[in-house]
């Protein structure tokens, strides 16, 4: 192996600090490792961007253009569609690294050779957050200068791609629920002997791609038919908020009922809080914060989480599984940190037991779940890890990762990549690289290590915050993304133009984006996201990139509230909503149990919802409220995927946004 790194150029000077503790650590007598310097962290660091590469060019010399690469036989395989998974999927990844060079050129490939057009049935899930979910990240970072990323030549393949592509996918929703299909063939849709059971999770992780692919095309039917398959699974939830892990997309009838957090149901919890967090959807929230405080109640036995049935709450499976391990991480988003701290540590040690975590271990006898042995190179744990650290600043985290790091180079680490492990207690390798293993498992891991260096990254240090979707892609909270579905009004340009903000400048290129909205509101102060420069009401794709950068947003106070509100009497209406404006803040919205129960949606506003402002290092720290009236203190890092964009460069206070107001108000009366 050693001969091949070299000959291949990829031997780094350093010593693989990983590999060398855990063998410290398999001897006899040995001790526990001190923590991990800072020192230490940036080797590790290193360490990790060394196997990105390894593992990159492995696939690139070996596999491309196929899917996956097969690291043991130094081979390619095609496992979803035939178009170059992992360079896709690895994309952003380059970004992040500052890679400009090749993530030019994988760009620019993409752009030139990858087609839809082809007589391939695909995964409707796997498609879409893989393929659509990295050209989305991709374009969105390559057609920004603001990202250091930008790329001249650059005009638009990638979302054009992804247009196609989702255009492909749509036939699959056309179902008497909204939930769609598994699997759909790209060029003749659904096949015709199709199963009608698909997964919770098949059907509820598809609002990030969908919903940022409308708002960059002003396509709202993507967005819609997303938000229909949420709606249609969550109108199917049992009496005790429940959903089950698989279901008919005809009839609506669960065809297993087995509730849990892992397999077949983990990213539709995470979809519909991360579609608030993106989009500012109250409805998004009102399902998480229902869904969550029934899962905490009926799967949560402190530490672990089992399966039960959806109906009745009876236990199913005294199970852990690798899939779980997410949960902690999206814990972190929702402000809920004690339990992800105690949750984090159960999970980790199973990892410590044999290494790595298997796909499933049963809690009754605390061994590993027959046929149930492999690991994957699965993210989810050293995602969790990641949001840990990122919210607490424990440096037990960095001792995690780099036992995690240890494991994958002591015994994934193969020929040209890294392999799954077949069988966590014998460690054999299985000739196989997941393409995840470089948009998601390494990504967390350098993030990680890179934090505690001294962040230097687009996700850190870039334009805006960050919503990581489930394959660990990176889509901003931009203007043109973030905000709903209103026309456009451009009030003033603080610093891009010659406006002094009290003129009214009506943008030429306006654009009504969607016909239903589910937040609306009348306050003046209702909806500013953006605190920067400009004033904006509504999508305004006539500005230039340095407004859409630096703008404003105001709610619609027209006379469309009303008529919606007849049209659509089921839908929840915000009446009132308000931000606090701070510089460098970030919104941590509240545990759900601290919301009271019974209250109608539509009389909370946004804040009350995100009751949690979460400050600066530098500022004091804050208490956030669990479900049992407790507190954990001292969770004062900056969230970035958690913002909702206000900027670290505050411009317009929210005196001046009243005041601004109030003339815009007088004005227009």
């Amino acid at each position: 192996m050693r001969l091949r790194l070299r000959r291949q150029g990829r031997a780094s000077p350093l010593l693989c600090l990983s590999a060398a503790i855990l063998a410290a650590a398999l001897l006899p007598g040995a001790a526990v490792a001190d923590g991990v310097t800072p020192s230490e962290a940036r080797l590790l660091r290193d360490e990790v961007k060394d196997m990105f590469y390894h593992a990159f060019d492995g696939y690139m010399q070996h596999a491309f253009p196929l899917d996956e690469l097969r690291p043991l036989s130094c081979q390619g395989e095609d496992s979803l569609g035939g178009y170059a998974l992992t360079l896709i999927d690895s994309l952003d990844t380059l970004a992040l690294l500052g890679d400009k060079e090749r993530f030019a050129a994988g760009v620019e490939w993409v752009g030139k050779n990858v087609r839809f057009d082809i007589n391939k049935t695909v995964s409707v899930f796997e498609t879409n957050i893989r393929i659509l979910g990295g050209l989305l990240s991709a374009h969105l970072i390559a057609s920004d200068y603001a990202t250091g990323m930008e790329i001249e030549s650059y005009d638009g393949q990638l979302l054009h791609l992804s247009v196609d592509l989702a255009q492909r996918l749509l036939p699959a929703f056309d179902t008497p629920t909204g939930i769609p299909f598994g699997s759909v063939n790209l060029l003749y849709g659904v096949d015709d002997d199709e199963s009608k059971i698909t997964s919770t999770a098949g059907g509820g992780t598809l609002t990030l791609e969908f919903g940022v692919l409308s708002r960059l095309t002003n396509n709202t039917v993507f967005e819609q038919v997303a938000k229909k398959s949420v709606r249609g699974i969550w109108a199917r939830r049992s009496k005790l908020n429940l959903v089950g892990a698989h279901i008919n997309v005809f009839t609506g009838e669960w065809t297993q009922k087995d509730a849990g957090i892992g397999t077949s149901i983990d990213s539709f919890y995470e979809y519909v809080l991360k579609a608030y967090l993106l989009f500012g959807d109250e409805e998004y929230l009102y399902v998480f914060q229902e869904a969550y405080k029934a899962a905490m109640h009926y799967l949560h036995h402190d530490p672990w989480y089992i399966e039960v049935n959806m109906n009745s709450g009876a236990t199913v499976w005294p199970l852990f599984n690798s899939l779980q391990a997410f949960w902690p991480g999206l814990q972190v988003l929702a402000g809920d940190v004690d339990p992800a701290i105690r949750t984090h540590a159960a999970f980790f040690s199973v990892w410590k037991k044999y290494g790595f975590t298997p796909e499933g271990f049963n809690l009754a006898t605390s061994t590993v779940q027959n046929g149930q042995r492999s690991y994957p190179l699965r993210p989810e744990l050293i995602e969790s890890t990641y949001w840990l650290f990122k919210a607490t600043r424990d440096y037990r985290y960095l001792d995690v990762g780099r036992d995690i790091l240890a494991s994958l180079q002591y015994a994934a680490k193969c020929p040209c990549g890294y392999c799954h492990i077949s069988d966590v207690e014998t460690h054999k390798q299985d000739d196989h690289m997941e393409s995840f293993f470089l948009a998601e498992t390494v990504k967390y891991l350098w993030l990680l290590f890179d934090l505690a260096v001294g962040p230097d990254n687009i996700v850190e240090n870039g334009p805006y915050k960050y919503i990581f979707s489930t394959e660990g892609h990176l889509l901003p909270a931009t203007p043109e993304i973030t905000l709903v579905d209103e026309h456009c009004l451009y009030f003033g340009d603080r610093g891009y133009g010659s406006g002094d903000g009290s003129s009214i400048q009506q943008s030429a290129n306006c654009a009504q984006f969607d016909e239903r909205r589910t937040v609306s509101s009348q306050n003046s102060l209702s909806n500013v996201l953006f605190t920067t420069r400009g004033y904006i009401k509504g999508v305004c794709p006539g500005l230039s990139h340095a407004q859409k950068l630096g703008i404003s947003y105001h709610g619609e106070e027209d006379n469309t509230q009303n008529s919606r509100s007849h049209e659509h009497p089921d839908e929840s209406y915000v009446d009132q909503s308000s931000v606090q404006i701070q510089s460098s803040s970030v919104i941590l919205i509240s545990h759900p149990a601290t919301s009271p129960p019974d209250e109608p949606l539509k009389t909370r506003s946004r804040a009350q919802h995100l009751e949690n402002i979460v400050v600066t290092g530098d500022s004091e720290p804050i208490e956030v409220t669990d479900a049992t009236g407790g507190s954990s203190e001292g969770n004062t890092e900056i969230f970035s995927e958690v913002t909702l964009s206000i900027s670290e460069q505050i411009e317009v206070t929210a005196e001046e946004i009243v005041t601004q107001d109030n003339h815009i108000e007088d004005s227009t009366s």
